[in-house]
């Protein structure tokens, strides 16, 4: 599962007409490289907004550290592994604790993981390998070990680039690569690998998310039994809180849609974020003029049916270009 993103280093530079040209050349070169960098700093440490201070860090020590680019040609790798050290001394620092919590789902004990806005994900890059499932699984993974795995399974690097990103052995790399593996596998879906690498929401996933959509500003919890698999499950990072099965996320929605108690008019907004389908949900209370946003859902649909659902807070819509209210 290798993506298709930016491939290959930047043209070679011209005879410069001296080193500020040069310096600022570079610069401009690596900038085009910002989106790719990013994705690979987000599945590196789960959360868009570390991913984001991370990219920006690894931009700033590539310029400090443009002397050591000897071949212009290799500027992509130079700066993955640039990327990959940022991202390493990060995961090895008390900035935030990275231990998982413990849960049933791989998704619920990753309390950091925050969606990615598919507005900026250039290039052809898979489902399979940004998705929040596979996203979480790889967080289970030591820092080195999911360094390997990325740079080796998801951008297809050689095992002795990558060796020489991690400054290590091209048997470690093998390794670390074989055990990533058998822990990834522990950690995804069962039925992950039926999926398959698409690019984004195919027809039957926005046709189940338009259902969604329809049932929950309608408060038709008939309509959500039917598009609920039996089996669903439903997390909410950073709470290490699964609610598993049909029965248990309809006892959790019933008194906020309906009855007494329930929070107001609901409205939502369809979106896409890790290649998958989702919907910001907003509501106004009674006497209030506008409705305010309270969630995002993040759907995993399976055979038409929602089989997972991934509810994050209202914090993560500026990233997705969404106002707080509508």
């Amino acid at each position: 599962m290798t993506d298709d993103t930016m491939t290959g280093g930047a043209p070679a530079d011209g005879a410069p007409a001296d080193r500020a040209n040069t310096a600022e050349d570079l610069s401009a070169r690596a900038e085009r490289h910002r989106g790719e960098l990013r994705v690979h700093c987000y599945r590196m440490v789960g959360s868009y907004t570390d991913a984001e201070d991370l990219v920006q860090e690894t931009l700033i020590r590539a310029w400090r550290k443009r002397e050591s680019l000897d071949d212009p040609e290799r500027l992509r790798p130079w700066l993955y592994r640039i990327a990959t050290r940022v991202c390493l001394d990060f995961l090895g620092g008390p900035a935030r604790s990275r231990e998982v919590a413990t849960a049933t789902s791989a998704i619920a004990e990753v309390r950091w993981l925050e969606p990615y806005p598919d507005s900026l994900l250039e290039g052809t890059i898979a489902r399979e390998t940004i998705e929040l499932a596979y996203l979480a699984a790889i967080q289970h993974l030591p820092p080195r070990q999911r360094a390997v795995l990325i740079l080796r399974d998801v951008l297809g690097f050689p095992a002795d680039e990558t060796a020489r990103t991690l400054e290590v052995s091209v048997a470690a790399v093998k390794s670390a690569l074989q055990r990533a593996r058998a822990t990834l596998r522990v950690h995804l879906p069962p039925r992950r690998a039926d999926w398959g690498p698409a690019t984004e929401p195919s027809a039957a996933e926005r046709a189940a998310l338009r259902r969604y959509v329809t049932a929950s500003q309608n408060a038709d919890l008939t309509e959500l039994t039917a598009l609920l698999r039996e089996d669903a499950r439903q997390t909410m990072p950073p709470v290490a809180r699964v609610y598993e099965g049909r029965t248990a996320i309809l006892d959790l929605w019933r008194p906020v849609l309906q009855g007494p108690d329930r929070w107001g008019e609901w409205r939502s907004v369809e979106v896409t974020v890790n290649r998958q389908p989702a919907a910001v949900n907003y509501v106004r209370e009674p006497g209030d003029t506008e409705y305010r946003a309270v969630n995002i859902d993040v759907l995993r649909i399976e055979d038409g049916l929602v089989a997972e659902i991934t509810t994050f807070g209202p914090e993560v819509l500026p990233a997705l270009g969404l106002s707080p209210t509508l």
